[in-house]
């Protein structure tokens, strides 16, 4: 018997995982990580490769949430880089 999934299960958000942000159901792997690594050039093929527990539906489903979601999922990366920047800021500085 061939089993169908319905996409909409594939994508989550729950408040104690990934701080509430879309992620791929089941996982600890976010919309925000497959949009940088597609991003970076790597296509969802490479993607699969380089993260072989994640399946091509998976990584399609987050794709797609991703462009239907851009402006959101550009400022969850906005707000990551700045948060990344400032720690390294605070790093540097405590190096001295």
């Amino acid at each position: 018997m061939v089993t169908t999934i319905d996409i909409g299960t594939l994508i989550v958000s729950t408040p104690d995982v990934c701080f509430n942000r879309p992620r791929i159901a089941g996982k600890r792997f976010s919309v925000e990580q497959i949009a940088s690594l597609n991003r970076e050039g790597l296509s969802p093929k490479q993607i699969k490769d380089e993260y072989d527990f994640l399946s091509l539906a998976e990584i399609y489903a987050a794709l797609a949430y991703y462009y239907a979601n851009q402006e959101q999922i550009e400022q969850y990366l906005a707000e990551d880089k700045a948060e990344y920047q400032k720690l390294s800021v605070q790093s540097k500085t405590n190096q001295k």
